[in-house]
């Protein structure tokens, strides 16, 4: 080797502080990044401590091997079987952890935007395609957890929260139900005012309904017999109880009136009954 190609393979000063100035940075950045990704992933319920350090440290470990790779390419040396190396290592970890970086992804956003929070009754799509009614009771990395109305525990995974329709029965503060309200007439068709307002007055007078907004809307009537829904707003939390005790108090007001009265929540098919007389 003559002496020009000799200088022209020395290192020179710049390249040297530039690989310096590149150490420095890369630990630095490793630094901050590690700081930052513990101060996020501390934000996250429930996230066990073993993952917390894992991410923290695989952060600052690949920026300080990304630092150490820049600085050998300052220094004029071959990083391409590094750079494969870390692509390798880094596909390998998104498929291992394909499932759960997208359930903890879902999980930050849930924590951040809080389309639920616990205490609320929600509704989900379970895995045979009914719904599933029931109250929120914890939220973690990977799952929100569910309590139905029957005592069953029911894991839902973040991504499939955000990613399926939710239907948030609580969030409002209010809520509102109905019951069918059929009563016989009697041949008297100008009774139904009456009836109806016997009915929204029965149902104002349970505890824990809203007065303001009792309704009634017909369904059907005639000389014979009125149908129609009462709806009433509530608390989300007591909506059983509250309907049952509206049943009970039109139920006992339609008795005190002398009045043949069905009350029910859950109105089934029709009777086959030949038509009322006109």
């Amino acid at each position: 080797m003559d002496l020009s190609q000799l200088a022209e393979s020395t290192i020179t000063w710049r390249q040297v502080l530039f690989a310096v100035i590149a150490l420095i940075a890369g630990w630095v950045g490793a630094y901050f990044a590690g700081k930052g990704m513990s101060a996020v992933l501390g934000r996250v319920p429930n996230l066990p401590d073993g993952v917390r350090t894992f991410v923290t440290r695989f952060t600052r470990s690949l920026l300080i091997l990304l630092g150490i790779g820049v600085a050998l390419a300052f220094l004029g040396a071959n990083v391409q079987p590094l750079i494969a190396i870390l692509l390798a290592v880094g596909v390998i970890v998104v498929l291992v952890l394909r499932g759960v970086a997208d359930n903890f992804a879902a999980s930050v956003l849930i924590q951040t935007r809080r389309p639920v929070v616990a205490g609320d009754e929600i509704m989900v799509e379970g895995p045979d395609g009914e719904p599933i009614i029931g109250t929120v009771v914890d939220l973690n990395s990977r799952t929100v957890i569910l309590i139905t109305v029957d005592g069953r525990t029911v894991h839902v995974p973040n991504a499939k929260l955000l990613a399926d329709a939710l239907v948030n029965h609580t969030r409002s503060g209010s809520r509102r139900s109905e019951v069918q309200v059929r009563v016989e007439l009697g041949g008297r068709a100008d009774a139904a005012d009456h009836v109806l307002e016997r009915a929204r007055d029965a149902a104002a007078s349970v505890g824990g309904i809203d007065r303001e907004r009792v309704q009634t809307v017909v369904q059907s009537i005639s000389p014979g017999r009125v149908i129609a829904r009462l709806q009433y707003w509530h608390d989300p939390a007591v909506g059983v109880r509250a309907t049952s005790d509206v049943v009970l108090a039109v139920s006992a007001a339609f008795v005190a009136e002398g009045l043949p009265a069905t009350v029910t929540s859950t109105p089934g098919l029709p009777p086959l009954v030949p038509p009322d007389g006109f």
